[in-house]
């Protein structure tokens, strides 16, 4: 048994979930947005953030590049350094979500299993997993950030769809199609989901 597991003991809050909840007036939830680089997972997060934010609800995106500039920088993208990528995002969405808040998670999280183990820290009944779903060569297209290009030519390794795999959910909560659907379509598709997920009543 480590150091940690034998003498640290983390206190027990005054204030439990529920009050918060009670006051915030929705539960604390994690909606894991999954897909491909440029599929619209943080466009997404952010648009639906914005509408709840302006409710009064206690929301927050965590995304991936945001991540990586801070609380992850140290790692790289090597698969065992992607699982422990998601599992901080997961430790950090649970604590957040048992302050009532609704965690929109946007990563890439190509790996079943990693997405698995992300739902059993959060805790299954306050998470969430939505397939941001869209084809390899629409997101190749779109290719903001240039890193497809790039991977193409070999010098990003490990590019999920190009030289990394991903492994789409088989059984996601919902599934959202940026390829050919307006943007406002998927908007108010994840915010219906939301609001009926993270409802008290």
């Amino acid at each position: 048994m480590d150091f940690a597991a034998q003498h640290i003991i983390a206190p027990r809050s005054h204030v439990s979930q529920e009050m918060r909840e009670a006051r915030q007036l929705h539960k604390g939830m994690a909606f894991w947005l999954t897909g491909l680089s440029g599929a619209g997972k943080s466009t997404l997060a952010h648009a639906v953030e914005l509408e709840f934010f302006q409710r009064g609800y206690s929301i927050v995106v965590l995304d991936g590049d945001v991540i990586r500039t801070g609380l992850c920088r140290d790692l790289g993208f090597s698969p065992e350094e992607r699982a422990e990528n998601n599992r901080r995002v997961a430790e950090l969405a649970k604590v957040l979500v048992r302050n009532a808040t609704i965690c929109l998670c946007a990563f890439i999280s190509p790996l079943a299993e990693a997405r698995r183990q992300a739902g059993e820290i959060v805790g299954r009944e306050f998470f969430r997993e939505v397939f941001v779903r869209c084809s390899v060569e629409e997101c190749e297209r779109r290719d903001a950030k240039g890193f497809y290009a790039r991977a193409r030519q070999g010098t990003i390794k490990n590019y999920t769809g190009i030289s990394a795999e991903y492994e789409p959910p088989l059984r996601p909560d919902l599934v959202i199609c940026t390829e050919n659907n307006p943007v406002e379509k998927n908007i108010a598709e994840l915010l219906a989901f939301v609001e009926r997920q993270s409802s008290k009543t």
